[in-house]
């Protein structure tokens, strides 16, 4: 048996030891045997009920009977009575798609489920044949459809991590700060003097601390120097000879030492203060630029002033997601008195609807293990209570597909939502290489309405695609839909209520579109 979360793979197991002992607890105490007498009494009654025209009721009853109970036993043969074993050493968790797209996923035992994981490393399960068999098929073309769908990176997901991403060495901040008054305010202050003559990459280059003009064009960083000691750049005679020496040896290395130099340069010290899995992910879809590029944008972002201060506010999870990612523009009023008012209002919902969204889409997958955990623990209660009916077996079975195939739903809604930003944005950030726009916190929205209106529907997508299928479900005939939807609506408002405010106008089209089609259906 295969999983595709580690929630799912804990989950999986244990309902189905818990499914084992409830059906153990009604075949021990008799009760699986209720619905087989409740069968010879409901025909015996049926036939007695029938006129006298109905021939030999005696023999009509015993033939229904037997075609009844028959078909009872077949249920309890295959859907019922535990067969093939099942432990964590026979499930698998399935990252065969992460390794093909690149992406890291560690084992189950170097995660926070290993201690749960301990819990039941020495219990086993059994697993009826036919509900072993619709697990295998439901996942196999699940995985089947998500393999069809072409790696894309998660640039919704990358944005957040991007934005949330803080120094966290307090040493390593301290120096940050030194270097800006030390080099980057003396270097501007030059620059500001000598008045050359900058392009427009240039001009916006000199705007962060890491900028090459100034590391690269003599008069700047190669000549301001730190105004205090530094332990990894030993004295230099000829360097520091009009400084004070210090006990501890440290010297005073110029500017462009102390931002380049390998190893131990600020630069390579907060490179590696960024998670190495983020910068992986960043180099993996900006492929149009070069490594240091990218690193250079991501500590653009990571040591500007504006992104530092977000560490000291309060009450709010993510910041940053105004109506633009230029601050400047955000205001500007030439978009025209129509786009300024939307703005206001999508700005002021949008602020929520980021981390609002994204607990949606952090949740929707464990919602997904918990629904799937209780259908196998009730599976015997069902069985008993229907009377080992082959109705409710199917509906069953569709329920469970429909629950096993929501996964390929979710990432194709993200993989459109990643796609269609790469789409509409990778030209124009590209072109804007030297004004650092291509960083995914800062192409998320570029402060139009359409673009911020494309965030809500992108956003439903992910509500709207699962429920158009469980729609399409219940006009096949099998009636699961609206329990499937209404459960994964409810498993997930704690964690986004309002999320979907953002996105109702568009969710409610749909609807609507459904419910017509629904309606226009031959009975």
């Amino acid at each position: 048996m295969t999983t595709n979360s580690f929630l799912e793979y804990y989950l999986t197991l244990l309902a189905w030891i818990i499914n084992n002992s409830i059906w153990n607890t009604l075949v021990a105490t008799g009760l699986f045997a209720i619905p087989l007498i409740s069968i010879i009494i409901n025909e015996w009654i049926t036939a007695r009920g029938e006129g006298a025209d109905e021939g030999n009721k005696g023999a009509l009853a015993l033939a229904r009977v037997e075609n009844k109970l028959f078909t009872a036993y077949v249920v309890i043969l295959f859907c019922c009575i535990p067969m093939l074993n099942i432990s964590l050493e026979h499930m698998k968790f399935d990252s065969s798609r992460s390794t093909t797209c690149g992406v890291s996923v560690p084992e189950p035992s170097k995660t926070g489920y290993a201690t749960s994981f301990e819990t039941i490393g020495d219990q086993s399960a059994s697993v009826p044949i036919w509900w072993w068999l619709i697990h295998a098929i439901s996942k196999g073309i699940t995985s089947a459809a998500t393999a069809s769908i072409p790696c894309a990176p998660d640039i919704r997901q990358i944005s957040m991590e991007v934005d949330t991403t803080r120094i966290e060495d307090p040493i390593l901040l301290q120096e940050v700060y030194d270097f800006t008054n030390d080099c980057y305010g003396l270097a501007r202050a030059r620059l500001f003097n000598n008045k050359p003559s900058l392009t427009d990459a240039q001009a916006y280059d000199v705007k962060w601390i890491g900028s090459d003009y100034l590391l690269n064009t003599p008069g700047y960083y190669d000549n301001a120097y730190s105004k205090l000691p530094r332990k990894n750049w030993p004295w230099n005679e000829a360097r520091d000879t009009a400084r004070a020496r210090t006990a501890n040896g440290g010297g005073y290395p110029t500017c462009k030492q102390w931002w380049s130099d390998s190893s131990i340069g600020l630069r390579d010290r907060l490179v590696n203060a960024v998670d190495p899995t983020l910068l992986t992910r960043l180099k993996g879809w900006i492929t149009w630029s070069s490594s240091k590029e990218v690193e250079d944008a991501t500590l653009r972002q990571l040591v500007s002033p504006e992104h530092q201060k977000k560490a000291l506010s309060t009450g709010e999870i993510f910041q940053g997601y105004g109506a633009s990612g230029r601050p400047s523009i955000a205001n500007n009023v030439g978009h025209g008195i129509n786009n300024t008012v939307s703005n206001v209002g999508l700005f002021a919902e949008k602020a929520q609807f980021y981390p609002k969204m994204n607990a949606i889409r952090t949740a929707l997958p464990m919602v997904q293990a918990f629904l799937i955990m209780a259908l196998i623990i009730t599976l015997p209660i069902l069985m008993v209570i229907s009377t080992y009916n082959l109705k409710t077996v199917f509906t069953i079975t569709f329920g469970m597909f429909t629950l096993h195939f929501m996964t390929f739903w979710w990432e194709l809604a993200r993989w459109a939502d990643s796609s269609l930003l790469s789409a509409l944005y990778k030209n124009e950030s590209w072109g804007s290489m030297a004004k650092g726009y291509f960083l995914p916190v800062s192409i998320v929205s570029d402060g139009t309405v359409q673009s911020q209106v494309m965030d809500y529907v992108n956003g439903a997508m992910f509500l709207i695609l699962p429920m158009f299928f469980v729609s399409t479900m219940a006009w096949a005939g099998y009636h699961v839909g609206g329990a499937i939807s209404g459960l994964l609506e409810k498993g997930t408002a704690g964690s986004g209520a309002a999320a979907a405010t953002g996105a109702n106008t568009t969710k409610q089209i749909v609807e609507g579109a459904i419910k017509a089609a629904a309606k226009g259906k031959p009975g």
